[in-house]
């Protein structure tokens, strides 16, 4: 792990923040060189705790995008670097670089290109949140000596009076980043601050403003990380095993041979372009016959999904319920909740039915549990029952 100290960069000299009275508590914040970490470690700073900041240096594949040597990953470009340690010089905070590639690698991008040669559409950030950002580096905070990690997530923490501990969604709906968050257990709850879950994006910008940020209206990336071309395609043609990519037949759901794709793990479910096969109506991805290396394609109304197996679910309570629960679930990030009866099946796996069967359910997401504003849970969808 590298520490980096700095004079303040010019720009960063004039932030319009005070620390407040010491608390005596110590906090390392996960830093992105974005607006959301950057508030969070102001105000932490305000509210007179011992901030140090921690950005994790996270593996990109070379030769990326037309380039020969070394690509950073989207959340730790130099310039997101310079930004972090500008914030931390800024406030006095010391500042460390912490090279964790390796077990990134490890723990997100290779079973990122596994799950998509199974027939699977991934979701990395939830594998990167379990493995990295809440154990490898909750771990290191503690190790810092900090009480607490600090996140720039949309998302709270309640702890009632009987001490056990609550996720809650943002308070700003259309940035709520809960779901991503499920795997969260009691014991990580009681070392982690959310400080803008309190807040709505343009509240935090706003602050950003007020603050003298030089980056208050830095804009987001939305593209997954490790991929720095955007294109997953792409990727999954440089690194997965060059028979997984093998064309085969496209199959429409009657049976009739309609073309040819160029490698299952190209093709996610739902899709509609790029099929280049004509028909009388349009096609979607409903279904990879993974046995057949078939695409199977239908009508909108053959994605629909009645019924869903989970596996490596969690429980934020520490336990499951004693009997199947009527819940809300959440089958992919951003989309609406929708109403389920959950059955659990042991400890980690789970059964849910959808009381409104719903389209381009997908093996390899996430299904999290909802009840009110309450995260409970969730796990990795392995299966779907047609409607």
């Amino acid at each position: 792990m590298i520490s980096v100290t700095c004079a303040t960069p010019q720009g960063w000299d004039k932030l319009h923040v005070r620390p407040g009275p010491p608390n005596g508590r110590r906090v390392v914040v996960a830093m992105s060189g974005g607006v959301d970490s950057s508030v969070a470690a102001l105000l932490l700073h305000e509210q007179g705790y011992e901030v140090i900041g921690v950005m994790l240096r996270l593996w990109a594949a070379e030769g990326e995008n037309g380039s020969d040597g070394f690509v950073a990953n989207r959340c730790c470009t130099p310039d997101a670097v310079h930004d972090a340690r500008a914030l931390c010089a800024a406030i006095g905070a010391p500042f460390y670089l912490k090279n964790v590639e390796q077990p990134f690698k490890e723990a997100v991008v290779d079973p990122f290109v596994r799950d998509y040669v199974a027939g699977r559409t991934p979701n990395p950030c939830l594998h990167c949140n379990r493995v990295v950002r809440f154990t490898l580096l909750l771990n290191l905070a503690r190790a810092l000596g900090a009480d607490y990690l600090a996140t720039g997530h949309y998302a709270r923490v309640r702890q009632d009076e009987a001490g056990r501990y609550h996720l809650l969604k943002g308070v700003d709906a259309r940035k709520d980043q809960s779901y991503v968050l499920y795997s969260l257990t009691q014991e990580k709850l009681a070392h982690l601050l959310f400080p803008v879950g309190e807040l709505t994006k343009a509240q935090v910008r706003e602050l950003a403003r007020q603050y003298g940020l030089p980056l208050a209206n830095k804009p987001e990336s939305q593209e997954i990380c490790f991929i720095v071309n955007g294109d997953y395609r792409d990727f999954l043609r440089r690194h997965a095993p060059p028979d997984a990519l093998r064309p085969g037949p496209i199959l429409h759901v009657d049976g009739h041979v309609l073309g040819q794709h160029k490698g299952l793990p190209l093709y996610t479910l739902g899709q509609r372009r790029g099929l280049g096969v004509p028909w009388r109506e349009p096609l979607y991805v409903v279904a990879k016959d993974m046995a057949r290396n078939a695409l199977i394609v239908g009508p909108r109304d053959a994605l629909q999904t009645r019924a869903v197996d989970i596996e490596e679910v969690n429980w934020i309570a520490g336990e499951p319920p004693a009997r199947p629960v009527e819940l809300h679930v959440r089958t992919r990030y951003k989309i609406r909740e929708v109403p389920a009866l959950v059955e659990p099946l042991g400890a980690d796996r789970a059964r849910v039915e959808l009381l409104n069967p719903q389209p381009a359910v997908t093996p390899g997401q996430g299904l999290v549990f909802y009840e009110g504003e309450e995260c409970l849970g969730g796990g990795i969808i392995s299966r779907v029952v047609p409607a």
